[in-house]
């Protein structure tokens, strides 16, 4: 097995472990903290981004002293302590500090798609993107039905207790990769200095990261709660299947090499009527709209993301990459805070339609937000 396929692994168990208990917060602290606030959970939530957004540029700052291997030993051996903590917890006070550090040291895991995007040639990065997006979501699949499963047949605290044994599998991998782990590229005195067009591409692509992450977030936190309402099957490993259907789609793609990313607006606007179809409370209509959105989602995320790598250079890569998460999270957060409150006051159906109408702005102001790459980068030929 290759070095860049043992790292990507990595990531799909990453990913499994984060999602196990994503799409179930709400059932989660109902169950175990008999807590039915949705702002609350909500704002547990906001936490859980703000934390990760703070987190991975002290990661990165520390990885231009230490191989990022290193550190995800240390991030994961710490971590899974931590995630068996959570297990024993039963306190909503006790519970928030401790799984907030959890996260903080989990997000080490995050210097994994920066170091594996320099291993690849800009030939393949679009490629190896796509891949990427791909074990995101087959880990997000994997993970809300397993996670599922365990909330409806055992108790919640095996949520952490499997979390837990996760980052104790990455950290045992990291030590068995780490002799064969090459450098990676790094800023130096001979590193030119980089052009102030090259500083407002990436300004602008934040913004856009922003924008899309928020309105796409908007719409997760409550969905599970949302299908049970509307009288789907009430089995907790199916709710997840339904939650886990844009992954599918983006499985589907790549299965069939497809990725058409040349019109965003296009895929912008597709999302719109996914999220939009969802908030119509009619389970066909819901599933319908699933579809749609997964579809568009996976090729809107492709194309971002093909555009930050393109616009940046390798010895950026760490630094330009910890930019836009902390916009992206900084959109999760928004989201997160927002859509319990939305829910609260609007009902569980509002935030899909407050999604759709986000997307449509975004679209509006794409050709500004989108500007062009140096001649001869990798864009998914990604037009406004």
């Amino acid at each position: 097995m290759t070095l860049r396929r043992a790292l990507i692994g990595m990531t799909l168990l990453a990913v499994l472990g984060d999602s196990l208990l994503m799409p179930f917060y709400p059932q989660y602290f109902a169950e175990r903290f008999g807590e039915l606030r949705s702002e609350q959970v909500g704002l547990y939530l906001a936490a859980v981004c703000l934390v990760a957004m703070l987190a991975l540029p002290l990661w990165v700052r520390l990885s231009r002293h230490a191989h990022p291997l290193r550190l995800l030993i240390l991030g994961q051996l710490v971590a899974g302590v931590l995630a068996l903590a959570c297990a024993a917890i039963d306190r909503q006070w006790l519970f928030w500090p401790v799984s907030l550090a959890m996260i903080a040291f989990k997000a080490s895991y995050l210097l994994m798609y920066p170091y594996v995007m320099g291993l690849v040639g800009t030939d393949q990065q679009v490629r190896t993107i796509g891949l990427l997006s791909v074990v995101v979501h087959l880990g997000a699949i994997a993970g809300a039905m397993l996670g599922g499963g365990v909330l409806h047949y055992l108790s919640p605290a095996r949520m952490f207790v499997l979390m837990g044994l996760m980052d104790f599998v990455q950290m045992a991998i990291s030590l068995l990769l780490l002799r064969h782990a090459p450098q990676p590229a790094r800023v130096d005195a001979s590193t030119p200095p980089r052009p102030r067009e090259e500083h407002l591409a990436i300004a602008r692509l934040c913004l856009l990261m922003l924008a899309f992450y928020f309105c796409v977030y908007l719409a997760r936190p409550f969905f599970t709660l949302y299908w049970e309402q509307l009288g789907g099957p009430q089995a907790s490993w199916i709710t997840g299947l339904v939650y886990a259907i844009p992954g599918m789609l983006a499985l589907l793609a790549l299965a069939l090499h497809y990725h058409a990313g040349q019109h965003l607006t296009a895929w912008l606007l597709l999302g719109a009527a996914g999220l939009a179809l969802q908030g119509v409370e009619q389970m066909p209509l819901v599933l319908a709209g699933r579809v749609l959105f997964g579809w568009a989602l996976y090729q809107l995320t492709v194309a971002l993301d093909a555009r930050l790598f393109a616009l940046s250079r390798p010895e950026h890569y760490g630094r330009d990459y910890s930019l836009i998460n902390i916009f992206q999270n900084l959109g999760v957060l928004t989201a997160s805070w927002l859509a319990g409150v939305v829910v609260r006051d609007a009902g569980l159906a509002a935030p899909f339609l407050l999604s759709a109408l986000g997307l449509v702005l975004t679209a509006c102001t794409l050709r500004w937000l989108l500007v062009s790459a140096p001649a001869g980068a990798p864009l998914c030929g990604a037009k406004p």
